[in-house]
């Protein structure tokens, strides 16, 4: 059996992980065991949260319609339903910008829907 030699394999390997880790703290960004480690579980977190970031977006959103709709006598529910019985389709973001940039447009809206 010939002789591998892969020094520079595993290096190149090691060192690609230390740069992604290099922001870490203590041994995290130092150490390949635990810094591979800590690479992993960034790399599972960043995942999860990719879908988080959708969820609380929206929730967001619905905080902002309600409270925004709250000052004109409806809530988020009875809103949203008045808008679908028109035929409004505007989404949650949409109706937070507007209620946020632009209060007379949405107040518009709002009585045209009331």
């Amino acid at each position: 059996m010939t002789r591998v030699k892969r020094g520079n394999v595993s290096r190149k390997r090691h060192k690609k992980v230390l740069n992604f880790t290099k922001g870490f703290r203590g041994a995290a960004s130092v150490l390949f065991r635990t810094a591979n480690q800590q690479n992993m579980k960034a790399l599972r977190s960043s995942y999860e949260n990719r879908r988080k970031k959708k969820r609380s977006f929206r929730r967001l959103w619905i905080a902002r319609v309600n409270a925004a709709v709250r000052a004109y006598g409806f809530n988020y529910s009875e809103f949203f339903y008045v808008l679908k019985q028109s035929k409004i389709v505007l989404n949650r973001k949409v109706l937070a910008q507007l209620s946020i940039c632009d209060p007379h447009a949405f107040l518009k809206l709002v009585l045209s829907v009331k």
